[in-house]
């Protein structure tokens, strides 16, 4: 693998593939501005291993409640989505006992991409009152900021 080779699987679908082209080409034009500027540049790359695997239902369900103000029957509806749910391993005609899940929400879904961007949608926020500047896709998560040169910031002076 070289610099700038872009890898997709054979399952992801054209959508997501769009996406990631489109995010990158803004990220790479920030960035590419910005250097033209002088300014310095940082770039940090996220990708939360097992993310969805580690939300909590609890948090998950009081960020639907307080935050997006979903009550009742229907947060009622999205507890019963994530809460007791159970899992088990199976190998040929062999079973393995269910298990309870305790944290996460499904993959392998429509809505858990979307609760999870949910629960994660306070990180942009805390990002953003720092000045970088974020770009979240499901699970993977880029922060860059630039900084003023030192020449053009003593000028500003």
């Amino acid at each position: 693998m070289k610099f700038g080779d872009i890898y997709f699987w054979p399952n992801d679908c054209v959508l997501n593939i769009i996406i990631i082209i489109i995010t990158t080409i803004i990220l790479l034009a920030d960035i590419l501005k910005a250097l033209d500027g002088g300014d310095l540049v940082m770039l940090t790359l996220l990708d939360l291993s097992a993310a969805f695997d580690t939300v909590d239902h609890g948090i998950l369900l009081r960020r639907l409640e307080t935050s997006y103000g979903l009550q009742s029957c229907v947060l009622k509806w999205f507890s019963s989505y994530v809460d007791r749910r159970t899992h088990f391993v199976r190998c040929g005609a062999f079973k393995s006992v269910p298990t309870l899940v305790l944290s996460g929400v499904p993959q392998g879904s429509v809505l858990g991409p979307i609760l999870f961007l949910l629960y994660t949608a306070y990180l942009v926020l805390l990002i953003q009152r720092h000045d970088p500047c974020p770009q979240l896709y499901a699970d993977d998560t880029q922060i860059y900021g630039r900084s003023l040169h030192v020449i053009r910031r003593q000028r500003l002076l």
